[in-house]
């Protein structure tokens, strides 16, 4: 039977010694880089762009030629309400809230229905913004 001490001085003696660490030179990997020929010639800026056809949003807002930003107010607003698409949400309703908040809005030289598409997607959350995610691009028109 071993006493505290001696069981402690017999932990001691057991460790593994410390590995030794080789250095290591950051720099020399760095002096001489392998020469990786490009794919088409094309420049590493080209080639990290990514592809933007087929991205487009399903939603067409038609071109507003006034100075408009949506304010977070407004977004706060619709978003307040949000539909999630769930079994037990009425999207009819849904769409009457949306509706009514966004008739109260009214900026010169912008039709409400450009209002109300740059908003709507602010309205939706959870299934209902995937489904609106999944629609074809430029589908949406009102």
């Amino acid at each position: 039977m071993r006493t505290r001490s001696q069981t402690r001085n017999h932990n001691r003696q057991q460790q593994a010694p410390p590995a030794v660490v080789e250095p290591f030179n950051l720099v020399e990997p760095f002096d001489n880089p392998p020469l990786v020929p490009m794919a088409d010639n094309q420049t590493m800026a080209e080639l990290l762009q990514a592809p933007t056809e087929g991205y487009e949003d399903a939603m067409v807002i038609p071109e507003i030629n006034v100075n408009f930003e949506l304010k977070h107010g407004l977004i706060n607003l619709v978003q307040n309400k949000q539909f999630f698409g769930h079994d037990k949400e009425d999207p009819h309703a849904h769409i009457r809230y949306f509706n009514k908040i966004t008739s109260t809005m009214r900026f010169p030289d912008i039709p409400s229905t450009s209002i109300k598409l740059m908003l709507f997607p602010f309205s939706l959350e959870g299934s209902a913004r995937i489904w609106l995610e999944k629609e074809p691009p430029r589908s949406i028109l009102t």
